[in-house]
C-alpha cells in the first residue's frame, strides 16, 4: 500500500569557491638488500614452484584478511599512523565489509567493543553510542568533512575504510551540524582505484527472502597511470528475517582521481536510496513506567503495516592537494549533499509492562535537506635547531538548510505480544505544509584552526598544541507564520594538548587533552529566563593511553574522562515559575582495550572491551544525584575470530560473540535493561573456476536466535535482531 505524499524536490548547489589542498598522505620506502647464499645451498635444486591457481587463492585469501588497520584520518591532522598520535583511532577495511556481508554503516560498528548501535527516536535511522555520548547519521564524516553523508541509514559499498576515533574531537573535526560526535567521530574515506585493476561481481541472499547484488570496477590510466575511475554499484530488496519487514536499497558510487609530481586531485560522487517498509519500531515507556517489558520473540513485529519511509540523497565531493614547495602543501575540500526524505513512522508507548498493553502513534514527515561543507588550508614542515614541526592552519564553513513539515495521527491500542494492526489513522494535528514543506531552520558553522606538533629527540617525542575557533549560528523559523521565531549566534574556543612518547619502536605513550562543542540551549517560554541563550556546551575530555603496533598485529589501551552540562528547569520564588540553567552535568569515565590482527599463522582476531561508568551530577534538586546515564551500558565485549584451516586451502572460519552489560531506561534507575549476549558463525571458501577467483561466503548472525533488548538510548527500547542467515558469492573477472 502506498502512503507517499507529494514532496518538494531536495534543492542542491554549489557555492562557486577555488579551493586548493585535501588531506595528506605521507609514503615512505626502504630497500633491503639481499644476503648472498653460499655456494653449496645453491647447488641444492629448487623447491616446487607453486601452481599460478595456488598463487592467485593465496593472494585472494590475504586481501580478504585485512580486516581493521590502526590509524586513520584525523580531521585538520591528516592521515596518520596509530602509533604517531594522542588519540585512539583504527579503521575498519572493506574486506571486513565484504567478508561480514555488512549492509549499514551499523552493522560494520558492530565489531567495535566501544560502539553499539540503535534506532534514532520515533524512526528506522541507525544512532551509535561511543563513550556513552551519541552520533546522530547527520554527524558522520567524510574526509574529515561533515554534512555530506546520508542522515538516517548509511550503506558501506562505497567506502574504502570506515573509520573510528574514540572520544572528543572538537578541535580535530570542529563542531557537528547535529550537535553530536561528542564521544567519538566516524569517519568514511571513498574507494579509489588502485594500481591492479578490478572487476568484482558479488550475489547475495539475507535473512527470509532477501536478495541483492554488487559490482566493483576500478581502473587506472596514463602512462604513469595517474588517472584513475572507480564504480560501485550495490542494491538489495526483499523480506528481512522479521516478520513483515522488507528493505530496499540502491547505490551507485563514482570515483576518480588524478595525481601528478606534486598535485592530487580527488572527485567522488554517491547515490543513495533506502527504504523500510512495515519495520520494527523502538518502544518508548509512558510516564509511570517503572518496569522493562520482556522482550518479544526475536523475529516478532509490532509495527504497524502503513509504517514506512523512502530515503533519497545525493551528493558529491571534491578534495585537492598541491605541494607548494618541499615543506609546504595547500589542500582543500568541498561537497555537498542534497537528501528527500518521506516515512510515516509509528512509535509504541508502553502502558503496562506486564501484559505489553499500550499505544502506537503515527506520524508523517517529509524532510528536505540541502548541506554545502568546505575546508581548506596548509600544512608545514620545517626545523628549529633540534625541534621539528608540523604546522596546520585553516579555516572550515558548513551551510545546512531544511525544509520540513509534520502530520500527526491519535495513537491507537495496541500490545507488543499480541499486536492490534490498523488503518493508517487520520491525521488531525500538523505543522507546516506536508505537501509543499518550507523552510524550518538553516545552521551555520564557521571555524578557524592552528595547531603545531613538535618532534623531539629524533621523533621519539611528539608535543601537539592547537585551537579551533568555532562559530555557531542556527535559526528556526515558525511552521505557520514562516518568520523566525528563534535565533542561536555564539562561539567558543576549544584548545587541544597532545602528548606522544614512542617508549620503542612499536609501542607508544600518549595523553590529550580535547573538547567537544555543540550549541548550548534556549530557555523555554515556561521559564523565567524565556529566550535566553546559553554558550555552547564545551564537554572536556582527558585520556591517556598506550599503543603497540607490529603491522600485522596492534593492540591500544585507554583510560578516559569526560564532563558535559546539562540543562533542565528548577522553581524559581514561591510563584510557581521557573528558571532555566545548563547547572547539571553528565560525567563519563572508562577504559578500553583493543586488539587487532594476526595472533599466530592463521588465526585473527579483532574486538576488545570497553567498561563505561556514565553519572549522572548536579541534577534538579539532587534527584538523581549519583544514578546512571540512560542507556549506556556498564561494560561491552567484543571478539571475533578467523581461522584457516591448514588443510583445505582456501577455506576460514569465522565467530564472533558480543555481549553488552545492563542498562537503565529511565533516569531513576528503576527500569533495567538486561545484559545480553549474541554469537554469530560462519565460512568463508577461495578457490578457482576456470582461472577466475570465487569467493562463497556463509554466516548465521544470532546463532542461538536468543531474544533481548539491544539497547536503552534515550529512555526507548530497541529490539535485537533475530537469527538470521546470510550468503554471498563473488568472482573476480
Amino acid at each position: 500500500m502506498s502512503n507517499h505524499l507529494p514532496v518538494q524536490k531536495a534543492r542542491f548547489s554549489f557555492r562557486s569557491l577555488c579551493l586548493i589542498g585535501g588531506s595528506v598522505l605521507s609514503f615512505s620506502t626502504m630497500a633491503i638488500a639481499e644476503e648472498s647464499k653460499p655456494e653449496d645451498e645453491k647447488k641444492k635444486p629448487a623447491a616446487a614452484a607453486p601452481s599460478s591457481e595456488e598463487t592467485i587463492i593465496v593472494k585472494a585469501q590475504k586481501r580478504e584478511q585485512m580486516l581493521v588497520s590502526s590509524g586513520g584520518q584525523l580531521g585538520v591532522l591528516g592521515e596518520k599512523k596509530g602509533l604517531d598520535v594522542p588519540f585512539n583511532i583504527r579503521s575498519y577495511n572493506s574486506s571486513l565489509v565484504d567478508n561480514q556481508q555488512s549492509q549499514s554503516l551499523g552493522q560494520v560498528l558492530q565489531n567495535d567493543p566501544a560502539v553499539r548501535t540503535t534506532y534514532g527516536y520515533g524512526n528506522f535511522s541507525e544512532l551509535f553510542i561511543i563513550r556513552g555520548f551519541p552520533v546522530y547519521g547527520d554527524d558522520v564524516a567524510i574526509n574529515g568533512l561533515y554534512g555530506i553523508v546520508p542522515r538516517q541509514i548509511v550503506s558501506p559499498q562505497p567506502y574504502g575504510k570506515i573509520q573510528l576515533l574514540n572520544g572528543a574531537s572538537a578541535f580535530l573535526n570542529g563542531a557537528a551540524p547535529g550537535g553530536t560526535s561528542i564521544g567519538g567521530t566516524i569517519n568514511l574515506l571513498f574507494k579509489h582505484a588502485e594500481s591492479t585493476p578490478i572487476t568484482r561481481i558479488t550475489g547475495d541472499y539475507t535473512g527470509t527472502g532477501m536478495g541483492g547484488g554488487a559490482l566493483d570496477i576500478g581502473r587506472r590510466f596514463g602512462e604513469g597511470k595517474q588517472f584513475g575511475m572507480r564504480l560501485n554499484v550495490a542494491g538489495m530488496s526483499g523480506q528481512t528475517s522479521i516478520d513483515h519487514e522488507k528493505r530496499h536499497s540502491t547505490i551507485v558510487s563514482y570515483d576518480t582521481d588524478w595525481h601528478d609530481d606534486k598535485t592530487r586531485i580527488t572527485l567522488d560522487m554517491n547515490y543513495q536510496n533506502q527504504g523500510v517498509q512495515w519495520g520494527r519500531p523502538s518502544v518508548m515507556l509512558g510516564a509511570g513506567t517503572t518496569k522493562v517489558p520482556h522482550p518479544v520473540k526475536p523475529s516478532h513485529n509490532f509495527g504497524q503495516p502503513w509504517s514506512y519511509n523512502e530515503l533519497n540523497y545525493i551528493s558529491g565531493m571534491l578534495n585537492i592537494e598541491h605541494d607548494l614547495t618541499d615543506n609546504i602543501m595547500l589542500y582543500g575540500a568541498f561537497g555537498g549533499l542534497g537528501g528527500d526524505e518521506a516515512g510515516d513512522y509509528s512509535t509504541f508507548t508502553m502502558k503496562n509492562a506486564a501484559t505489553g498493553a499500550g499505544t502506537t502513534g503515527a506520524m508523517y514527515v517529509p524532510y528536505i535537506q540541502t548541506n554545502e561543507s568546505t575546508r581548506a588550508g596548509m600544512r608545514g614542515h620545517f626545523d628549529t635547531g633540534p625541534v621539528k614541526h608540523e604546522i596546520n592552519l585553516g579555516g572550515s564553513a558548513l551551510w545546512e538548510d531544511v525544509d520540513t513539515a509534520w502530520s500527526m495521527g491519535k495513537a491507537t491500542p495496541s500490545n507488543i505480544y499480541n499486536p492490534h494492526y490498523v488503518e493508517k489513522p487520520d491525521h488531525y494535528l500538523s505543522g507546516g505544509n506536508i505537501n509543499n514543506p518550507k523552510r524550518r531552520s538553516a545552521e551555520r558553522l564557521y571555524s578557524l584552526y592552528f595547531s603545531d606538533t613538535m618532534s623531539f629527540l629524533k621523533g621519539r617525542v611528539a608535543l601537539t598544541g592547537g585551537f579551533r575557533y568555532q562559530n555557531i549560528m542556527t535559526r528556526e523559523f515558525d511552521y505557520k507564520t514562516l518568520a523566525r521565531d528563534q535565533h542561536y549566534d555564539r562561539d567558543a574556543i576549544t584548545p587541544v594538548v597532545g602528548l606522544v612518547v614512542h617508549t620503542t619502536r612499536h609501542t607508544s605513550l600518549y595523553f590529550n587533552r580535547i573538547e567537544g562543542i555543540a550549541p548550548g540551549p534556549q530557555a523555554p517560554s515556561s521559564a523565567i529566563n524565556a529566550g535566553q541563550l546559553f554558550s555552547p556546551y564545551r564537554t572536556v575530555q582527558y585520556e591517556i593511553g598506550a599503543k603497540y603496533d607490529i603491522g600485522k598485529l596492534s593492540a591500544s589501551l585507554a583510560f578516559y574522562r569526560m564532563s558535559q552540562p546539562n540543562a533542565y528547569s528548577t522553581p524559581y520564588g514561591t510563584t510557581g515559575t521557573t528558571i532555566f540553567s545548563t547547572d547539571g552535568r553528565q560525567r563519563n569515565q572508562g577504559i578500553e582495550f583493543n586488539l587487532d590482527g594476526e595472533i599466530v599463522k592463521g588465526l585473527r582476531f579483532n574486538g576488545g572491551t570497553s567498561i563505561t561508568d556514565a553519572v549522572q551530577r548536579r541534577t534538579a534538586k539532587g534527584l538523581y544525584d549519583g544514578n546512571k546515564a540512560i542507556g549506556v551500558a556498564a561494560y561491552t565485549i567484543n571478539g571475533n575470530l578467523e581461522y584457516d584451516i591448514p588443510r583445505v586451502k582456501g577455506l576460514t572460519l569465522t565467530g564472533r560473540v558480543t555481549h553488552t552489560g545492563h542498562q537503565y531506561a529511565d533516569n531513576a534507575n528503576m527500569a533495567k535493561v538486561a545484559s545480553w549476549t549474541s554469537f554469530d558463525l560462519g565460512g568463508r571458501y577461495v578457490f578457482m573456476l576456470e582461472k577466475h577467483p570465487m569467493t562463497l561466503r556463509l554466516s548465521v548472525e544470532n546463532l542461538a536466535n536468543t531474544r533481548y533488548w539491544a539497547s536503552a538510548y534515550g529512555g526507548y527500547l530497541t529490539e535485537g535482531m533475530p537469527r538470521t542467515f546470510k550468503f554471498s558469492v563473488t568472482t573476480d573477472l
